[in-house]
C-alpha cells in the first residue's frame, strides 16, 4: 500500500470533507434556475485571482476551511467587528494570515450584478475552495473536478472565542488534532486528507521558527538548514517571511506533500506529526484511501 495520496484523492477529498461539517440539506442544482451562470461567474473571479497571484489558490482553500471548522460552512469568518459582532478574524490562528477576502468580495459582487441577493457568500466560500483547488490541479492533462453542494445559509453571528479554540494551530500535538477533527465528525483519516491542502501555499517563519531551530530528530537537518535561510533566529525579525510549504512544487496540487513527511521535511510541527511519533509511521498514515500515483 503506498504512503502517498494520488492527485486526484488529495485534491477532491480535502474540499469536499471541508465542506462535510455542514449539517443543511444541500442540493448541486440549488441555483439553477434562480441563478443559472453563478459557478461560472465565481469560477471566473477565483481564476483571474489565482492567475495573479499563485499564492491566492491555497489562501482560498484555507479560508474555507477556517470558516467550516467554525460554526460550520456559513461565511461567519467573513464578518467584520461590529457593536454586536467580535469578528473571528481577530483569532490568532487567522489574524495576519487569513487571506483572500477580496476575492470573495469580488465574486460576491460580480454575483449579484446579475442577480441580486440570491447566492450566498457561504455559497461562494465553497465554490471557490473548489475551484481554487481545481486551477491548482491543472496539468497538461486537465485536473480533477467535481460537483459543490450548494444552499448554505449566511451567519449573522460570529465567534471569535470559538475561532480561537477550534481551529487548528500549527503547534498541535497528534492526539489534540484527532480530538479536535473529531469534535466535527471527521476521522482521523480525514484529517490527513484535508491536510494534505498543505500541498500549495506559504507559511509564516513564526510558524516554523522552532521547529526548524530546535535540532530535533523530527526534522531532516538539511531541510532545516534551508528553511533558515529565510527565517532568522532573532524573534524581533522576520516573523512574516513566508516559505513555501512544498520547496519542489508550491503552486501545484499533487502528493508531495505526503512524500515530504516521510524524509522528515514537513515545514509545520502539526505536518509532521501526522506521519511519525518517536520515529515510527502512524498507522493513521497508512489509510486504505491512499493509492500510488
Amino acid at each position: 500500500m503506498s504512503l502517498v495520496m494520488s492527485r486526484a484523492c488529495v485534491a477532491v477529498l480535502a474540499v469536499l470533507l471541508l465542506s462535510s461539517v455542514c449539517q443543511a440539506q444541500l442540493s448541486s442544482s440549488f441555483y439553477d434556475r434562480t441563478c443559472p451562470n453563478a459557478l461560472s461567474t465565481i469560477r471566473s473571479a477565483v481564476r483571474t485571482a489565482i492567475a495573479r497571484e499563485r499564492r491566492m489558490a491555497a489562501s482560498l482553500i484555507r479560508l474555507h476551511f477556517h470558516d467550516c471548522f467554525v460554526q460550520g460552512c456559513d461565511a461567519s469568518i467573513l464578518l467584520v467587528d461590529a457593536p454586536s459582532i467580535t469578528s473571528e478574524q481577530n483569532a490568532i490562528q487567522n489574524k495576519g494570515s487569513a487571506r483572500g477576502y477580496e476575492v470573495i468580495d469580488k465574486a460576491k459582487s460580480d454575483v449579484e450584478k446579475i442577480r441580486p441577493g440570491v447566492v450566498s457568500c457561504a455559497d461562494i466560500l465553497a465554490v471557490a475552495a473548489r475551484d481554487a483547488s481545481e486551477y491548482a490541479s491543472i496539468s497538461h492533462v486537465g485536473g480533477p473536478s467535481w460537483t459543490t453542494k450548494l444552499g448554505r445559509r449566511d451567519s449573522t453571528i460570529a465567534s471569535m472565542n470559538l475561532a480561537s479554540s477550534q481551529l487548528p494551530r500549527f503547534t498541535a500535538s497528534l492526539e489534540s488534532l484527532i480530538d479536535l477533527f473529531g469534535s466535527k465528525g471527521l476521522s482521523s483519516r480525514d484529517m490527513v486528507a484535508l491536510s494534505g491542502s498543505h500541498a500549495i501555499g506559504q507559511a509564516q517563519c513564526v510558524t516554523f521558527r522552532d521547529r526548524i531551530y530546535n535540532n530535533a530528530s523530527d526534522i531532516d537537518a538539511g531541510f532545516a538548514s534551508t528553511r533558515r535561510h529565510h527565517c532568522p533566529t532573532n524573534l524581533d525579525n522576520g516573523d512574516e517571511n513566508l516559505a513555501a510549504m512544498d520547496l519542489v512544487t508550491p503552486n501545484s496540487f499533487d502528493n508531495n506533500y505526503f512524500k515530504n513527511l516521510m524524509p522528515k521535511k514537513g515545514l509545520l510541527a502539526s505536518d509532521q506529526v501526522l506521519f511519525s511519533r518517536d520515529g515510527n509511521p502512524l498507522s493513521l498514515f497508512h489509510a486504505p484511501f491512499y493509492a500510488p500515483l
